[in-house]
This record gives structure tokens, C-alpha cells and sequence, in this order.
């Protein structure tokens, strides 16, 4: 498959870019819900010029920022903000240290594997409202935010047991990379991946692997996201040398392997080259099988109305929304979200004191998911389907949930 590039400049260099033109901020959700938040320009290239490694920014409204990477989309200079911006944050808590919660909001490798292992009381302390509220107190996780029920069962030991895994021949051969969310929560998501390859005669391995790092840099701990990101890089690099392309359905995931590694976390590694530039998010995949003409197409059409979010990480890739055309050749009829952001952006949303921005961000793409009214939601990303089903009451599945319906004909 024909590869990638990584950015040529780095994160904190593009700041010579800017222009002061405002369109970062003018489009920033979280600047237009919160005047806690200067906004992206403010804080990003404008303070970048100030800033030195012995002298990390001391504003600490930076921590506002919800990394949704809106701002780095929609500048005509090419300015990474919400690169830098990251950058600048975890430079903050490395000074001030790393809050409790932010280190336990970034493991959620470690939080599926206990919640796998006492499957099912493990889903009980989430929804106990005098525990969640001293764990508000506590933590500062705010109690209104609701979590995902953990699987009963991973997805990897599903896959041991399926035909799948003993498939020795295929047109094309995929290295899926499940992440956390796939693996411990929604195993029905990378099975529905797995299902849709199978109907492509394509050949998958599972890799070892483990967290993308994305959560860990997402709260300002970049130690620990480059120590996760270095084993991921070593340990897929083995499946790109021998034929094989990297495929995700976690849009941050594959972003952060593609993107964050070198951009956010200055990753420089022939090794991540060789990686990233053989990384697909899987309605990317899918969309080049079909424009080379490898794609099976036989499709039962049904009538179905959905509305359709395309999360801001994965329009991060630059791909454009081939879910969507997809869809419309299922004989959907495909509303797509006018929102740029659902607000929760990971786990900016599950903070006390980021809990009402992140609604407020998000508003905008429930009152138009309760005007239209479909049948289901559809989302690239999990954290953004959960955080959507919560503040909808609609049901929100991946869309490569719905290609499997696609062909089988039926929902599950």
C-alpha cells in the first residue's frame, strides 16, 4: 500500500509560521464555551515565542485546551497549535507534578485488564452515586460523568478462538492493532473488523502490543507515553518488514502512531518512519482497496437514517470521510454532524472542572442528533460514542459496525 509522510518541521518551529490571522481561535469549541480559555493562539504560537526549556510557560490555562486539534485543522500556515500546546502542558505538570487523576485517567490499559479480571463486579463502582462523589472529592473525576462498562471477555482471546487466526493465506495482509478500548470494552468492534477483512480475503495477525500512550499524553505524561509508543514501535516494525500494513479502528490510536509520536511525543526513529508511514485508519484501508479495485462490494442495501460524527482526531488523518460515502452505498440516508467537536476530547470531559465546557462544546451536536432523530449515531471514536450515547439516549456504533451489517445483510 502506498505510504505516508511525517512532518518535515518540527512541533515547536511551526510557530514561526503564524500569521496572527485568529482563525484558531475563531473556530476553537472550547474558547467559544469557556472564557477560562484565551484561546488557542493565545496560548499556542503567541506564547510559544516566549517560552524556553529552562522556562516553561506559567500559564496554566493552557490546561484548557481540550487537544482537540480543531486549531491545527483550520490553519492556512500549517501551524501545529495543538501540538504545541500539548508540548507546553505536560511541561507544566513535569515542573508541578502529575496529579493523581491524570495518571489514573492514562492508564486505561491497566484499568481493562482489572476491570477485565472481575468482570462483572468491576462495572459496580461506577454507578454507585455515593462512591462516585467521593471519588469527585477525591480525584476530581466528576461524578456526573458516566464510564464504559468493561467486556466480559477481551477481544484477543476471542480472536485465539476464531477462524481468523488460523486463515494462512490472504490478498492482502493486516497487523490489526485493537487498541484498549477494542480489547476491554468493545470487543464487538474489532470482531465486526475482523469480519469485514475475512469478507476481503485478507490475511490478519494480531501483534503484540499494548496502549497507543495517546491517554498518557493526553494528561501530561509524556515519560510514560514515549516508554509506551518505543515498545509499540518495536514490536510492530517486525510485521512492516515482513509485508504487512498496520490497521486500527481507533482513530486516536492509529493518529497517535501515525501523528503523535513524532509531532507531540519528538519521537525521531527510523523505526516510527517505517511504522507510521505503513498505519491506516481502517475506513482508510478499505477506501484505497476499493479504489484499486480489491474492495468486495456486494453490499445488501437497506434504508436506514443515521447521523454520522467524524471525530476530530479522525479528520486529523486528512483522508476526508470515507465512512460516510460508504454508508450511502448501504442505501443509508447519511446526516452529517455540522459539530466540530463532541466535547469530551478523551478524558478532557471527565474532570470536575472541565465536565460543563465539555457539555457545553457538545451541545451543539446533541440538539441537532435530537432534531433529526435517526435511528442510531455513528462514530469513529469510542470515547466520543460513549460520551454521545450519554448525553443523547441514542445508540452509537462504530461504522465499521455497520459495513458488517453491510454484508451479512442484518443487524446483530
Amino acid at each position: 500500500m502506498p505510504a505516508h509522510s511525517l512532518p518535515s518541521l518540527s512541533t515547536q518551529i511551526t510557530s514561526d509560521l503564524c500569521i496572527k490571522c485568529n482563525i484558531c481561535a475563531s473556530a476553537c469549541p472550547v474558547a467559544a464555551a469557556a472564557d477560562r480559555f484565551p484561546g488557542p493562539k493565545a496560548v499556542g504560537p503567541q506564547a510559544q515565542r516566549f517560552r524556553h526549556p529552562r522556562l516553561p510557560s506559567p500559564d496554566k490555562s493552557l490546561d484548557y485546551c481540550s487537544g482537540c486539534g480543531v486549531c491545527s485543522l483550520v490553519c492556512p500556515h500549517g501551524v501545529q497549535i495543538a501540538e504545541m500546546n500539548a508540548i507546553a502542558r505536560a511541561e507544566i505538570f513535569k515542573r508541578d507534578g502529575l496529579p493523581l487523576r491524570n495518571w489514573a485517567l492514562g492508564r486505561s490499559e491497566l484499568l481493562g485488564k482489572v476491570g477485565s479480571l472481575f468482570w462483572p463486579l468491576s462495572n459496580v463502582p461506577f454507578k454507585i452515586k455515593p462512591l462516585r462523589v467521593v471519588i469527585e472529592k477525591v480525584m476530581g473525576i466528576d461524578a456526573r460523568a458516566r464510564f464504559p462498562d468493561f467486556s466480559r471477555g477481551t477481544f484477543r482471546a476471542w480472536f485465539k478462538r476464531s477462524a481468523a487466526a488460523k486463515r494462512t493465506m490472504g490478498a492482502r495482509k493486516v497487523a490489526y492493532f485493537h487498541g484498549c478500548a477494542s480489547n476491554y470494552y468493545e470487543p464487538r468492534i474489532a470482531q465486526a473488523a475482523i469480519e469485514v477483512f475475512e469478507r476481503n480475503q485478507i490475511k490478519v495477525a494480531l501483534p503484540e502490543q499494548n496502549c497507543c500512550g495517546l491517554p498518557m499524553q493526553s494528561n501530561g505524561d509524556f515519560e510514560s507515553a514515549r516508554v509506551y509508543a518505543r515498545n509499540n514501535i518495536r514490536k510492530l516494525a517486525r510485521w512492516v518488514r515482513e509485508g504487512y500494513d498496520i490497521v486500527g479502528a481507533s482513530t486516536s490510536c492509529t493518529l497517535a502512531i501515525k501523528h503523535e509520536y513524532h509531532a507531540v511525543l519528538g519521537i525521531d526513529d527510523p523505526a516510527l518512519e517505517l511504522v507510521a508511514t505503513n498505519t491506516y485508519d481502517i475506513f482508510e484501508y478499505l477506501a484505497m482497496l476499493d479504489d484499486e479495485g480489491l474492495l468486495n462490494t456486494r453490499f445488501v442495501k437497506r434504508a436506514e437514517t443515521v447521523v454520522y460524527h467524524a471525530p476530530c482526531q479522525q479528520r486529523t488523518h486528512g483522508f476526508g470521510r470515507p465512512a460516510a460515502d460508504f454508508m450511502r452505498r448501504f442505501g443509508f440516508a447519511v446526516i452529517e454532524s455540522k459539530a466540530d467537536c463532541c466535547g469530551v476530547a478523551g478524558t478532557y470531559g471527565l474532570k470536575k472542572e472541565k465536565y460543563d465546557i465539555a457539555v457545553a462544546v457538545g451541545q451543539p451536536l446533541f440538539q441537532q442528533i435530537a432534531d433529526e432523530n435517526p435511528n442510531r449515531v455513528v462514530c469513529d471514536s469510542e470515547t466520543c460514542r460513549w460520551w454521545i450515547e450519554a448525553h443523547t439516549g441514542k445508540k452509537a456504533v462504530h461504522p465499521i459496525e455497520v459495513m458488517a451489517e453491510a454484508y451479512r445483510g442484518r443487524r446483530q
